[in-house]
């Protein structure tokens, strides 16, 4: 059995011009050779797998090549030194490469050492090899590589002149692989090759890895088919099957195209983060400049465009918001499918009209100032108000109806046949932002607190329900909904519920508090307080108001004579124990 070469090794770079997408760090090292312009100690640092390592081997044949008259293939292994400071990180180990330094080089005229993962070394170790780092001999030069330049000292990094790698873009690795695959004598789909550099996450090295298994499962005829099933990946087209059942408002095939990728051995956490991704692809693919951003085949980036003239904008942004709240809350959900379940139930009913039908998808409108470029646009107060509202569905379906209202084009340039943006008007009755009222009885102060999220959701009321309520019905929905919020806070629920909370006008909810300790603590929780009680009132105008009425009393000493007197007027008979034994007061 023939010694197998995985391919990572077989095709390293042995030249500048084979290294992939590092092309301003090998020019820059080759015009410092021609020039004579190379410093003496270098710090190579980027992720894995792009070329760190390979530059330094490069560097240092091509360093010495440059100093004379050499054979093409002289590798000057006698004067190059690596050191692999993962295992060799002692201060020994330093000591004993510091001694070797000081002796000149028997051919050529540059000793080379190449200190890999030089992170690891440890303090005591980087110590010891500063003084020789910033005044090495005239022959020696030092290349240092390391994938986390954080953990090197800063003396360390004031003596290097620092080369940045970067990650290898999908497209160049894409390119390289089908060179080795060409070489190979393997077919391989541009599909599956994208597949591969994607889920190489910019490392070459892995990119190459991934490869080699390839071939090993599907022999020399490598299809889209055998990439994904092998790499246990989900494809496009359960992302686009996805969007097309979100589009129509269709929960129950979401839940169970979700659970089919359950099924497939997949956790809902790839499956949110692989449709947010490709919710980002589709609001990339509605602007002509943007749609360059989509690292995909020609094939899909079609697909996208076509699936993204059905969305509107906004929609694609509310989608996205949904998503991200569910990749961060997941680590810490204990029912995680619910979360994702929820979150798809959320985005589904962004496209479903108040009576529960499947809309019918957003259709662009035609632009006759844009040269029949079809654009959406949205009127900027609509947009930001839907983007700061809750996520419930009531909300995203009105919010939807103001899209649908708003007339397309730019703002600047409204027409006669273009409807204007109706101005929002202030809800009626006092609201927060008004002038602070004082209590007329003396050490009584009334306070107006102020809530920016409030203010917000003020400016919407137009586009929200306003069903009316009594008193009675609000103290109710009150009581209940502060029991159920903050049966865990005792004194917040003691705030909440010492005094009734009082009806002054349609919209204005007034909570007399007793102290200022009692409105900072009520403030902290105002949002979700107000936020849960307009929708159990189905009311958005709604407003809080939380004055203070708070007494201020003064305390002072009393007095020995005082403190007699006091107890005299509770109790007579201490006047005449007194007088009886003869006590006098020691004033």
């Amino acid at each position: 059995m023939e010694n197998y070469i995985v391919s990572a090794r077989k095709y390293r770079p042995a030249t500048f011009e084979d290294v992939v997408g590092q092309h301003s760090i090998t020019s820059t090292l080759q015009k410092a050779i021609a020039n004579n312009h190379l410093a003496q100690a270098l710090l190579f640092c980027g992720p894995r797998g792009v070329g760190k390592t390979t530059c330094a081997r490069i560097l240092a044949k091509a360093i010495n090549h440059a100093t004379g008259n050499f054979a093409e293939d002289e590798d000057f292994a006698f004067n190059i030194f690596e050191l692999d400071a993962a295992s060799n990180n002692s201060v020994d180990d330093i000591r004993n490469l510091i001694d070797q330094v000081r002796f000149a080089p028997q051919q050529g005229k540059f000793k080379v050492y190449i200190i890999d993962e030089v992170h690891m070394l440890s303090q005591a170790a980087f110590n010891a090899f500063l003084k020789t780092l910033e005044e090495p001999p005239a022959h020696a030069i030092f290349i240092l590589a390391t994938t986390e330049k954080h953990k090197i000292i800063p003396t360390i990094l004031s003596r290097c002149q620092i080369f940045d790698f970067k990650r290898i873009t999908v497209s160049d690795m894409v390119g390289h692989l089908a060179n080795i695959a060409a070489k190979e004598g393997v077919n391989i789909d541009e599909e599956a090759l994208h597949v591969i550099a994607e889920k190489a996450d910019g490392a070459l090295r892995d990119a190459l890895s991934i490869f080699d298994r390839i071939v090993t499962f599907a022999g020399n005829d490598v299809t889209y088919k055998d990439a994904v099933e092998n790499l246990n990946i989900l494809d496009h087209d359960y992302y686009f099957r996805a969007t097309d059942l979100v589009l129509h408002g269709d929960i129950p095939g979401s839940m169970l195209l979700f659970s089919e990728v359950l099924d497939s051995g997949f956790n809902g956490h790839e499956f949110i983060n692989g449709l947010a991704t490709h919710f980002r692809n589709l609001l990339m693919s509605q602007d002509a400049s943007t749609v360059k951003l989509l690292e995909v085949t020609d094939r899909v980036a079609k697909r996208f465009l076509v699936q993204s003239k059905t969305f509107a904008p906004l929609n694609l942004l509310k989608a996205l918001r949904f998503m991200n709240e569910c990749d961060v809350q997941y680590r810490g959900s204990k029912n995680q499918r619910l979360l994702v379940e929820l979150t798809l139930m959320k985005i589904c009913a962004l496209h479903r009209s108040p009576a529960g039908e499947a809309a019918e998808p957003v259709a662009e409108k035609k632009n006759s100032n844009s040269d029949g470029v079809g654009q959406i646009q949205q009127p900027i107060k609509a947009a930001t108000t839907a983007l700061r509202s809750d996520a419930a569905p009531t909300l995203a379906e009105n919010a939807d109806k103001a899209d649908a209202a708003a007339a397309p084009g730019p703002l600047s340039e409204a027409s006669d046949s273009e409807p204007a943006v109706e101005k929002i008007p202030e809800p009626s009755g006092r609201t927060l932002d008004q002038p602070v009222r004082r209590s007329a009885r003396p050490g009584s102060v009334r306070i107006s607190s102020v809530d920016e999220k409030d203010k917000e959701q003020e400016q919407c009321a137009e586009l929200l329900p306003v069903d009316g309520f009594t008193e009675e019905h609000m103290q109710q929905i009150w009581n209940e909904r502060v029991q159920h919020l903050f049966g865990n806070k005792p004194s917040l629920l003691s705030s909440l519920t010492k005094r009734p909370p009082r009806l002054t006008n349609d919209n204005l909810i007034e909570l007399t508090l007793d102290s200022e300790h009692e409105l900072e603590t009520v403030n902290e929780n105002r949002t979700a307080l107000l936020d849960d009680i307009r929708r159990n009132l189905n009311n958005f105008s709604v407003q809080l108001q939380t004055p203070v009425d708070e007494v201020i009393t003064s305390k002072k000493a009393y007095t020995a004579k005082e403190k007699f007197e006091k107890m005299r007027d509770l109790n007579p008979h201490l006047d005449l124990l007194r007088e009886r034994f003869g006590l006098e007061l020691d004033i």
